[in-house]
């Protein structure tokens, strides 16, 4: 693999963001050190163990261990790092505004070790306007020697899909630099050299598309940078929301939601992608990004009401699965309800704000026994939802054996091959609210309700009935 210049990296934080940024510029052939204060964690990687689960993450860190060091210990990586990413989490608070002390503990630290050269320091973390500003303070504040030209602040804002990280990585639509100092800019193009040209040896798993050409380059100033990161995850909750909205009007009308996106979808100026129907949308970003705008334009008493739409929209699909429910079912206490899916999305292990909790909060409240199944988030699920009362399964068979209903939460791939017809047989009542649209023909056996199209028996439920 070509590198023109090998640099020095930190990356603060190894969740998502940071794992992923730490693997991948390691694999473009920089020295890279992860910074994280969980010792547990650090054990894990330093064992080449991925903590969190991303298709190809753990073969990429294989292949790029060379290159690698984890550690707890700031010290031993900032001194010499040309370029410092800040990946740690901004969870949303009560009020919608992101917390920010873990971006304002991890700058301090990074402050006290830096030595003096020129070093840049990457806001990755999603954060609202003005932070890059905020953090150039702290930094002057608690370098040992301020040094105010030698230390800049870059914006860098992550546009990754957790389940397609890799690709998103290595093949990505743009890169987005915000500084107001061009050395910061400078280093950065340096940094991301291999991708800007892509001349790096693409992984076997993750092979560059026939199609794919550059990135585009996207330089501008701090603030806008911020801005483009929320503006963007805002747009898609927008899409997401929006073509729920329309889903819940084509029932009344009797109009199917999936040929209608499929019909919007072909105009260039909309696009198909985010337009599907369903339980609504659920991880880390979407939710946090779009109350943190909120909060932001009431902080400067200006108000976002198509944002606040797209919100109440949202919380209404996560009602609205367990209202299909209830129509078939009436009363759900004593009931058993097989929920398939517990990850946000599928292909990842995340559970933040997934509609499956609500989704099983809301079961049990009603009296109904949950049992619960997912490929891949069920062992995270079991320290992270230890709160909730569900029973766990170990297939997908097991867990709709002797069910009621069946709620198809997330559209995992093996859900959506699953030999409907034989699976609906061990349930009670062959009854499936698919909020995922997963099921494409239906059954010969059972009845399928979905967002936004009309309720499908199959003829031989219908005779039974």
């Amino acid at each position: 693999m070509q590198l023109n210049q090998s640099l020095n990296v930190a990356v603060v934080g190894t969740g998502y963001v940071g794992l992923g940024t730490a693997v991948m510029l390691a694999y473009l052939g920089h020295r890279v050190t992860g910074i994280d204060v969980d010792q547990n964690k650090i054990d894990t990687l330093n064992r080449g163990e991925m903590p969190i689960y991303e298709p190809g993450l753990d073969q990429l860190l294989i292949d790029s261990r060379h290159n690698l060091t984890w550690t707890t210990d700031y010290a031993s990586a900032i001194p010499e790092a040309d370029v410092i990413f800040i990946c740690v989490g901004t969870p949303p608070m009560p009020s919608g505004q992101p917390d920010l002390r873990f971006v304002a503990r991890a700058a301090q630290t990074i402050a006290q070790n830096l030595n003096g050269k020129l070093q840049v320091v990457v806001n990755k973390s999603t954060v609202p306007v003005g932070t890059g500003d905020w953090v150039a303070r702290i930094i002057e504040e608690h370098a040992v020697d301020s040094h105010a030209n030698r230390y800049v602040v870059v914006s860098n804002p992550e546009f990754l899909r957790e389940g397609t990280a890799l690709y998103d990585s290595l093949y990505p639509d743009r890169i987005v630099l915000g500084s107001e100092d061009g050395r910061g800019i400078a280093r950065m193009r340096d940094l991301y050299a291999p991708l800007l040209d892509q001349t790096f040896d693409p992984p076997a798993y993750v092979p560059r598309p026939v199609d794919y050409d550059r990135p585009e380059l996207v330089t501008t100033g701090l603030s806008s940078a911020e801005m483009i990161k929320y503006a963007a995850n805002a747009f898609l909750a927008l899409k997401i929301s929006f073509a729920n909205e329309i889903a819940g009007l084509c029932e009344r009308v009797d109009a199917d939601i999936q040929e209608v996106t499929r019909g919007i979808g072909h105009d260039s100026r909309i696009g198909p992608r985010f337009l599907s129907a369903g339980a609504g949308w659920g991880g880390s970003c979407f939710g946090k990004d779009t109350s943190a705008l909120i909060s932001t334009g009431e902080e400067y008493g200006y108000t976002m009401p198509i944002l606040k739409a797209a919100i109440e929209v949202n919380r209404r699909q996560r009602h609205l699965v367990i209202a299909k429910l209830q129509q078939h079912l009436h009363r759900l206490k004593g009931k058993r309800i097989a929920v398939l899916g517990m990850a946000f999305k599928p292909n990842t292990d995340d559970l933040r704000d997934a509609p499956a909790h609500d989704c099983i909060v809301r079961l049990t409240d009603l009296g109904a026994t949950v049992v619960a199944h997912d490929p891949i988030a069920m062992d995270r699920a079991r320290h992270e939802w230890s709160h909730l009362n569900y029973v766990e399964a170990d297939s997908v068979e097991t867990a709709l054996r002797g069910a009621d209903a069946v709620i198809v939460m997330t559209e995992w791939a093996e859900y959506c091959d699953l030999d409907w017809n034989q699976v609906l047989r061990g349930m009670r009542r062959p009854l499936v609210i698919d909020a995922r649209g997963v099921i494409k023909d239906i059954p010969a056996f059972g009845e399928v309700e979905q967002i936004g199209r009309k309720s499908k028996a199959s003829a031989l439920s219908e005779v039974t009935a």
